[in-house]
């Protein structure tokens, strides 16, 4: 057998099921599209099932592809067994209707053992069927020609997951020898299926060949008339094959990482392997997620991303690496991976500055949840930590359960899961509840649900005279009402909320229209109130509020020339996550890994009055999605669009796909101006501004602003700001510099006094702990030079009103014992609740808790032996 890269042997792979008529399919993101019962792709036919439920026919009924998945049902397994993965790629080849069972086994059988491909020895295969496939079974004895003493019958093999397509599944095995067999137990860890690492699953066949019932009996399932093949192989198992590695982790497909992380610790690969495995695996799932378009947050693929990191840190901390790390190892994994995933090259930096920015906020979690979890297991009085704790920890914290249980571990103690989950669902409940409150008038009105009359919207006028299509009422139709309550008409000038822009409103014959909702058929809502009776037939006026609609229509047409600015000076990656508009102002969150710079605010402000200056035309075109998008039109990612589409353009600066109201030329818009830029969640921007007349005030305050400070600081009309704020500057260094004179007196005339008080350890080292009230950190590293080299170990205090610094310093002789400052500095931070630590010589951390600064001294001196 010929040892190949993991490149080579995946590229094989389709070089061979082309060759067998098959078309490749690319690899679909881990995110999927169109499919709400994943929340990730977990297999190569996770992202064809359209496919084998019939719903769509391909224009090739052979398909093969190399899929990138994610699985993290079992992620506490990753690192402890040498083959689990959070992140893995599934080679497969599918059969829509066109070959069965016989050409399935001869595909896997020929491409795992001629010598043209891979080319494993076949003395080392095994088998295993569904007891009842004697198709299978005969394949492969009379065909292929396997040994029946080879062959594994079991119950089993059938693959089921709900209702559908499903079948009986026939699986390759490889025996790697017996060295992966420290018991010699032998065909007995096959056949009685056996944890082992002897006995290696390659490849799994499905025969999907039933329409199966979700807990129905197998033995009723019809046959499907369409029947297919989903085969799936595990590339990291047969790249570990291939290569002769020990464990997957021993391949070009990970070592490249491990052996950058083994720089930066003195840990290395063999004296801790699950460390290693866990952050190669954890870091390979974080790339490939985040440049997908997932982000951290703390629900659904945010959680487990969260989750995956957090995992990994922690590990790193077991190989004493303290300091962000992960954000480093994304030019490795890009750089194993990118022949056949070019994409991931598109972006690297904003990878790493996700990566970068959560191991820093977790850093800070960790410090606060794992001193409390510390804390809660000293005062258990048995050995299970409640569920309570466990959750506060979870919510509070944000620490995974998973990773609550691995420390509790460490300590002997046990988790109480069912306590946890107790505590988890009333949450859930809440959530729930909450949301009813807020859903209940729209979407469970049983009445607007079977109202079925269509509606339509007029975009270009703002009064018309329709008819009473239906009236809603105390939470039912109704023939006629006065007072509060929703009326639908045949057409309307009214916007109703939508896309992030909020309704229309105005009058309607007498009353007012307060708010326009869309019902579930699409039908626009007027909620109204109204001072006559209004009865099903009424013929009524409608009339929009012009100047409120003018107002929401410039912010709306400014988001779009925002979204186009975002683009130029931020960058392509840009997405947006969400908008509002309204008469007051607009807001706009977009993906986005850090804070947008002052100066490219100032560009992008710019540029977009700029555009409003140049009156370009804006103009809104009707047409199918096909055409849409040829125009290069921007739609927002997850949303679904119908077979005709509205397409708003401003010249070539930007082109969407939009159902909101807009100006007829950008210099309607008359100014734009931003706000407020801001972070709204983990790789999620903000973006606040306004247009025209309220942003004409927001100008005007600015102004007003600027000559009540001219006031207060008694400017003349000859003086800018900045030159009086220099000036105010130049007199108050004068005043420091005299300042720190004065401080540097007080310090040589209380060093005596301050040394009379060193307490010689048991060690024989002299000890200072000095605690200063309040003083500035120029006066305290003073403080530091002047005595750190009268004594062995320096302990001074920073003690302000809600804070601590700690500085500490230690000598030779005082590391040569143990006694490291990093350690001293470290161990005062977290028994005041904070954080801290440096070098062996000199370190600083601060403090949270001024009241426990009395604990942390007696815990220090008990450390260094005072």
């Amino acid at each position: 057998m010929k040892i190949r890269t993991g490149n080579e042997i995946r590229n094989l792979f389709l070089e061979y099921f082309v060759k067998q008529g098959h078309t490749i399919i690319e690899s679909a993101p881990l995110v999927p599209i169109d499919d709400e019962t994943l929340l990730w792709i977990n297999s190569g036919v996770a992202a064809l099932k359209k496919y084998f439920d019939g719903s769509v026919k391909p224009k090739n009924p052979r398909l093969t592809n190399v899929q990138k998945s994610i699985r993290t049902n079992d992620i506490e397994n990753v690192g402890y067994t040498a083959r689990h993965h959070t992140f893995f790629e599934m080679l497969g080849n599918f059969s829509i209707g066109d070959y069965f069972k016989k050409e399935a086994i001869h595909f896997a059988y020929e491409f795992l053992f001629s010598e043209e491909w891979i080319g494993l020895d076949p003395k080392h295969m095994y088998v295993s069927v569904h007891t009842d496939d004697k198709e299978a079974y005969d394949v492969w004895i009379n065909d292929i020609g396997v040994s029946p003493d080879r062959i594994l019958k079991t119950d089993d093999n059938f693959w089921q997951i709900g209702a559908g397509p499903c079948g009986p599944n026939s699986e390759i095995f490889y025996d790697r020898g017996v060295e992966y067999d420290p018991e010699n137990i032998g065909e007995k860890l096959f056949f009685e299926d056996l944890e082992n690492d002897r006995y290696i699953e390659v490849w799994n066949i499905v025969f999907s060949q039933y329409d199966g019932i979700e807990g129905g009996d197998r033995s009723t399932f019809k046959e499907l008339p369409q029947k297919n093949i989903d085969t799936g192989m595990g590339f990291e198992r047969l790249v570990s094959l291939v290569q002769g590695g020990k464990t997957n982790f021993d391949t070009d497909l990970f070592l490249p990482i491990i052996h950058e992380v083994e720089k930066l610790t003195d840990v290395k690969y063999e004296e801790n392997t699950m460390a290693y495995r866990v952050i190669s695996d954890h870091i390979r799932t974080l790339t490939f997620a985040l440049n997908d378009g997932a982000l951290f947050s703390n629900e659904g693929r945010g959680y487990v991303l969260r989750r995956i990191l957090r995992r990994a840190v922690r590990f790193g901390k077991v190989l004493g690496i303290e300091d962000a790390f992960l954000y480093t190892l994304v030019d490795v994994v890009i750089d194993i991976m990118k022949e056949f995933y070019p994409n991931l090259e598109d972006r690297p930096e904003d990878l790493k500055k996700l990566i970068l920015s959560e191991e820093n906020r977790f850093t800070k979690t960790l410090i606060g949840g794992e001193k409390l979890l510390l804390d809660e297991i000293a005062k258990l009085s048995s050995k299970v930590l409640p569920g309570d704790v466990v959750f506060k920890l979870y919510d509070t914290y944000g620490f995974p359960i998973e990773l609550t249980q691995e420390i509790a571990s460490e300590k002997g103690i046990s988790v109480d899961v069912d306590g946890f989950n107790e505590e988890l669902e009333k949450q859930k409940d809440r959530a729930r509840s909450a949301r009813h409150k807020v859903e209940s008038m729209g979407s469970q009105n049983e009445a607007i649900l079977n109202f079925s009359t269509p509606s339509e919207f007029l975009y270009n006028t703002l009064t018309v005279e329709t008819k009473v299509t239906g009236l809603f009422a105390n939470d039912g139709s109704v023939d006629s009402f006065i007072g509060e309550g929703l009326v639908a008409v045949e057409k309307t000038p009214f916007y109703a909320e939508s896309g992030g822009q909020v309704s229309d409103t105005g009058t309607i014959t007498g009353g007012v229209v307060t708010n326009v909702s869309k019902a579930n058929a699409g039908q626009h809502l007027h909620h109204v109130n109204v001072s006559q009776e209004i009865k099903v037939g009424d013929t009524v006026t409608l009339t929009v509020d012009a100047y409120r609609r003018t107002l929401i229509t410039k912010n709306h047409s400014a988001v779009h020339l925002l979204h186009a600015a975002l683009h130029t000076f931020v960058g392509a990656h840009v997405n947006q996550a969400g908008s509002y508009k309204d008469e007051e102002y607009f807001r706009f969150d977009f993906t986005h890994s850090e804070k947008v710079d002052d100066a490219t605010i100032d560009k992008i402000e710019k540029q977009i009055n700029l555009w409003i200056s140049e009156s370009i035309p804006v103009t809104t075109e009707v047409m199918d999605l096909e055409s849409a998008k040829k125009t290069g039109a921007m739609a927002l990612f997850g949303d679904t669009y119908g077979d005709k589409v509205r397409v708003v353009s401003m010249s070539d600066i930007s082109i969407e796909l939009c159902g909101g109201t807009h100006v007829a030329t950008t210099g309607e818009i008359g100014v734009f101006k931003i706000i407020s830029e801001e972070s709204v969640g983990s790789g999620v921007r903000r973006i606040v501004g306004k247009t025209s007349n309220p942003a004409y005030l927001e100008l005007d305050k600015y102004n007003q602003e600027t000559k009540d400070l001219k006031r207060h600081l008694k400017i003349t009309s000859q003086k800018t700001i900045k030159e009086r704020i220099i000036e105010i500057e130049t007199e108050l260094d004068t005043l420091n510099e005299a300042y720190a004179g004065l401080m540097k007196d007080a310090l040589s005339a209380n060093v005596d006094t301050w040394l009379s008080e060193v307490v010689v350890s048991k060690e024989d080292l002299k000890t200072l702990w000095l605690v200063q009230e309040d003083v500035d950190k120029d006066m305290m590293e003073d403080i530091l030079d002047t005595l750190k080299d009268k004594v062995d170990i320096l302990m001074l205090v920073n003690k302000k009103a809600s804070s601590l610094m700690f500085m500490v310093s230690a000598s030779e002789n005082a590391v040569k014992l143990g006694h490291k400052a990093g350690d001293i500095a470290k161990t005062l931070a977290l028994a005041t609740g904070g954080n801290g630590g440096g070098r062996p010589n000199f370190a600083q951390a601060g403090g949270k808790d001024v009241s426990k600064l009395n604990v942390a001294h007696e815990e220090i001196c008990g450390k260094i032996n005072l």
